[in-house]
C-alpha cells in the first residue's frame, strides 16, 4: 500500500487572547521556525497541508474569519509566516482533537492519506489528543519535536513519550519528519 502523508498544522492561526497565552508564547516562538520549515517541505513535495484550528469559541467562526483575526492580533509575527496558500485545506475544530466532530477523517480518506505529520500547539493537549485519535484510526503518526509548542514543559515531554511508546508515533526533528 502506498503511503500518502499529510502535514497537519494544529492551532497555529491564533490571536493568543487566552489565559495561558503568556506561558505559551515563548514556546511558540521557539517552534515557529521548525513549523515554517515543515510547511516549506510539504509545499515542495506536494504534500497536502491541513490547518486544524480552534474556532475561538465562536460558533459562527469559519476559516475566513480566523484568517482575518489571527494576523490582525498583536502576535501577527507568529501567524504571518504560516499563512495558508490556495492549495491548503482547513478544518475548524471545537475541542482538543483535530478529529472530534470535524470532517477531517473524511478529508484524509478522500486524499488517501495513511500517515500524518503533526506540528503546532499545544503538545500536551491538542497535539497529544490528535495523535491518539489518529492512532486509533490506524494512521501512522509523526510528531516533529521541535515544531510543537507547550504550556507545561514537563507534561509536553511526558506527552511526547506517551505518543512514542503507546501510539508508536515517530518523534523526530522537523528536518526528518518526511523521511521514512
Amino acid at each position: 500500500m502506498r503511503k500518502t502523508t499529510a502535514l497537519v498544522i494544529i492551532d497555529m492561526l491564533n490571536t493568543y487572547e487566552h489565559k495561558d497565552a503568556d506561558v505559551l508564547l515563548p514556546s511558540v516562538s521557539r517552534a515557529l521556525p521548525a513549523v515554517v520549515g515543515l510547511l516549506e517541505q510539504a509545499r515542495e513535495r506536494d504534500v497536502p497541508v491541513v490547518y486544524a484550528n480552534d474556532n475561538f469559541g465562536k460558533w459562527r467562526s469559519h476559516h475566513g474569519e480566523l484568517l482575518e483575526a489571527a494576523p490582525a492580533s498583536p502576535h501577527a509575527d507568529l501567524v504571518e509566516p504560516l499563512r495558508p496558500d490556495e492549495s491548503a485545506y482547513f478544518v475548524v475544530k471545537a475541542r482538543h482533537s483535530i478529529f472530534y466532530e470535524t470532517p477531517l477523517a473524511y478529508l484524509l480518506n478522500s486524499l488517501d492519506v495513511t500517515s500524518l505529520v503533526l506540528c503546532g500547539q499545544v503538545t500536551e493537549q491538542c497535539v497529544f489528543y490528535s495523535a491518539l485519535d489518529a492512532h486509533i484510526r490506524h494512521l501512522s503518526v509523526t510528531v516533529a519535536r521541535d515544531a510543537v509548542a507547550h504550556i507545561h514543559e514537563d507534561l509536553a515531554e511526558a506527552a511526547l513519550r506517551m505518543m512514542e511508546i503507546n501510539m508508536s508515533a515517530r518523534i523526530v526533528p522537523a528536518s526528518d519528519a518526511f523521511r521514512y
